[in-house]
């Protein structure tokens, strides 16, 4: 949205600059994207002024060129070369005095120089009015009344204006503020000063010789409907005053009516339309919809069907107008009106949104009914354009206001306390500057309370439905650089971090292993003893059994989830889903000499291909890194450092325990391939058993954020032989604590046991990412990080190094 800086200074005083106003204006949340400068005419006349002809004569070495003198004032009288065929002596023009740069209509700007033109000396240029921007005519030269001052600026003759373009980057939220009274309020809110509305108490009927009745059939589509006529106008050009408020705002000038009615919308914020009165017919105005598929040619002269929904401005015959959206071809305002119908109303925003959608149509208008207009604003803007018609146009005020209002828009009631104002601005703000504030900006305090207030919101505030707007308000008045931060950005002052919720924490991880491709699963309870029995699995407590179990299948409450999950997985290979990926959170029992136990645990099951067959490559079966990974995932989710260490279980025929501190959080491995066996599952699975309630403990939802550092990092890497019961996790805590500094990451890119590689060893490939946050590291000190690393294995792993 485009305001004038000079149209604004019409309403509230702004002593501030254009750019100090816009940085007033963004502070409301009114965000202005540029300032740029403005003329009505390009370069604005600069340097071109009024003169006379004195003398005008043939150039003696040229036929169509003639020698004038020309006086421009203060004394001066210039010698000009002069092309055009009209010029002739007693003549008043616009002369470009040399060093001046004129702009013409079509074409780049050019400097005016003194030149001798075929031997003659020529010190300026008359002018066409193409040739400096006021128009399109080549005819000749601009000759101008015989009145016409001498010496006079031509920008002060012709009343150009120069000014300054606000972009606002309007949020569909501020309809409030589409216009330049809208922002004005902001500009009062925040400064103090008053607004001056334009006075239209001069308005009254100046007769009763045009009477045209409105009938609102959809009163929810149109709630308020107002309307007045003039008589005996007359259709022309604007003045120059009201084209270029138009100008300074990128409109086109259309003629005297129909830029009044533009020059309101902007001015006040509401839409208007001007009916030809001559072609109302049956003398009153009926607003409804009409029968869906009727056909309707609106003013760009497209035929356009229209739906059951489309709110429609009609005579007692048919549609005039697209109601809040576009004009009908045979009602608007051309050269030959004599009467009009002015209309102001007030649309429900919804069906002016999907009419301007269905028809692809967005006009100024349709812009500001589909966020909403102010209801109490419809006859004021009437008048305010009714007296600038019989102002600019002639004619006379025809009849009174006619204003359809059947149910008045009240004002919304918000409570709002004190203490949700503090909490959600992060300051505590004295009562009498909360009330100051909303008074500015036309919210009413009402009943005050030691604790809060009601808050009366004007219908025009269509974005303020609730407490948190109100607060909103608030606080862009208020300023939001005018509230401290503290010393380490957070967001503690808004919200702090919440407490941590079990169901939540589940739901969290959950939705993360479901978007690494895991299905989760619900499994019974009850289980079979069957299963322990005859593997002879121990889980450190007996099976609490069931007294009156209905089966052996569900005899005892399950010790772990891995048999309830077989099933699951057994089920499913049946029927040709071979490639699973499960997930359970679950509970866990057992009986000790002390008590009862019941603990959550979370699972994990994948069996399969880890990735099914394609173009590129055939299928890659799933395996224990995979289950590794997500396993991982879950733990850096929950923000738990590890430690991993072999472990002997009697479910798996290898896997890792993993630790925090001395607490065990889980085990994962493979699945001994008997009890697959046990519950029908012919293929590996992978499995993974975590406590729940570790994970809960340990789980932290606050997060630090750091900076991305600016210096690059480098990758090294690294081929070593080392004994073959060195794990990774040794290699890792051996490079951690040699180079604690400039070690980022390390990765094993390679593991290779076999040909070439003596007994009881195995190769690693390693990958080295070095990193130093405040400078950008040298070959030298990367060499000497890498040689460190190198004599450490040798010395404390034995290692060979493969260079």
């Amino acid at each position: 949205m485009t305001l004038s800086y000079s149209w604004l200074k019409q309403y509230i005083d702004i002593p501030e600059s254009p750019e100090q106003l816009a940085s007033i204006l963004t502070s409301t949340g009114l965000e202005v994207e540029s300032v740029e400068p403005f003329e009505t005419v390009k370069g604005g006349l600069r340097g071109l002024v009024i003169g006379e002809v004195l003398t005008c004569v043939k150039h003696p070495n040229a036929d169509k060129l003639s020698l004038t003198t020309v006086d421009v004032g203060a004394g001066r009288i210039l010698p000009i070369v002069c092309g055009a065929a009209n010029v002739a002596a007693g003549q008043k023009v616009v002369v470009a005095l040399p060093g001046s740069t004129v702009h013409p209509t079509a074409g780049e700007p050019f400097q005016i120089k003194s030149a001798k033109i075929r031997g003659e000396v020529s010190e300026g240029m008359i002018c066409a009015e193409d040739e400096i921007g006021l128009g399109a005519s080549h005819a000749g030269i601009l000759v101008l009344p015989a009145n016409a001052p001498i010496g006079t600026p031509a920008a002060e003759f012709f009343q150009i204006e120069s000014d300054y373009q606000l972009e606002i980057g309007l949020t569909p939220n501020r309809a409030d503020a589409a216009s330049h009274i809208g922002a004005a309020r902001d500009i009062k809110a925040a400064t103090g000063r008053d607004i001056r509305w334009p006075s239209v108490d001069n308005f009254k009927p100046d007769n009763q010789a045009l009477s045209i009745s409105v009938a609102v059939e959809n009163t929810d589509a149109c709630p308020r409907y107002s309307g007045v006529t003039l008589s005996g106008v007359t259709v022309k050009e604007s003045p120059a005053w009201l084209k270029n408020r138009l100008l300074s705002i990128g409109l086109t000038p259309i003629n005297n009516v129909v830029d009044i009615t533009n020059f309101v919308l902007h001015e006040t914020g509401q839409p208007l339309h001007a009916f030809d009165a001559d072609q109302i017919r049956g003398g009153q105005i009926v607003v409804k919809t009409l029968p869906a598929g009727t056909a309707f040619v609106t003013l760009d002269g497209k035929e356009r069907k229209l739906s059951s929904n489309d709110l429609m401005i009609c005579d007692r015959e048919a549609g005039l107008c697209i109601a809040g959206v576009f004009g009908g071809l045979n009602s608007g305002i051309s050269d030959k009106t004599k009467n009009i119908f002015l209309e102001s109303a007030c649309f429900a925003p919804s069906y002016i949104r999907k009419t301007g959608q269905l028809h692809q149509l967005k006009t100024d208008a349709s812009f500001r009914f589909e966020r909403g207009t102010d209801p109490n604003l419809t006859v004021y803007a009437l008048k305010r354009a009714a007296l600038l018609i019989r102002e600019l146009a002639g004619g006379t005020i025809s009849s009174d206001v006619v204003d359809v209002y059947p149910t008045k828009i009240q004002n919304r009631k918000i409570e709002v306390s004190y203490a949700n104002i503090n909490r959600l601005i992060g300051k505590v703000l004295p009562a009498a500057r909360i009330h100051t504030i909303l008074q500015s900006l036309d919210i009413e305090v009402m009943q005050a309370t030691p604790q809060g207030f009601s808050a009366s919101v004007p219908p025009y505030r269509v974005d303020v439905t609730q407490e948190a707007d109100i607060v909103e308000e608030i606080l862009r008045i208020y300023g939001f650089n005018n509230i401290e931060l503290s010393e380490i950005a957070g967001t503690d002052y808004l919200a702090a971090f919440p407490e941590k919720a079990s169901h939540t924490f589940t739901h969290t991880l959950g939705e993360m292993l479901s978007g690494q491709g895991f299905y989760e699963i619900l499994t019974n309870s009850l289980t079979r003893q069957a299963y322990q029995q005859r593997l002879n699995l121990s889980y450190g407590s007996e099976p609490v059994e069931v007294l009156n179990k209905l089966s052996e299948e569900q005899g005892i409450l399950r010790q772990t989830l891995l048999f309830t999950g077989l099933e699951v997985l057994s089920h499913n290979i049946n029927r040709k889903q071979k490639d699973i990926r499960l997930y359970e959170f679950g509970k866990v029992y057992g009986k000790t000499p002390t008590g009862y136990r019941e603990e959550d645990r979370l699972a994990l099951y994948i069996s399969g291909n880890a990735e099914a067959e394609n173009w590129r490559r055939p299928a890659q079966p799933a395996g224990y890194f995979d289950l590794a990974q997500a396993v991982v995932n879950v733990l850096q989710r929950c923000g738990i450092s590890y430690e991993q260490k072999p472990v002997r279980d009697s479910q798996l025929e290898y896997g890792m325990a993993l630790w925090t501190g001395p607490q065990e959080i889980g085990r994962l491995g493979k699945v001994k391939a008997a009890l697959c066996r046990e519950a029908g599952v012919k293929q590996d699975v992978f499995f993974a058993d975590l406590s729940v309630d570790l994970l809960f403990s340990g789980a932290n939802p606050r997060f630090d954020v750091k900076e991305i550092t600016r210096f690059p990092e480098v990758r090294r890497d690294l081929s070593l032989v080392l004994d073959q019961q060195v794990t990774f996790a040794e290699i890792e805590f051996l490079v951690r604590t040699t180079e604690k500094k400039l070690i980022r990451d390390i990765i094993a890119f390679d593991v290779y046991e076999g040909e070439k590689i003596p007994p009881g060893k195995k190769a690693y490939a390693l990958g080295f990412t070095l990193l130093d946050e405040t400078k950008t590291l040298t070959d030298e000190e990367i060499d000497k990080t890498m040689n460190r690393l190198m004599a450490a294995f040798e010395k404390q792993m034995s290692a060979v190094i493969r260079k």
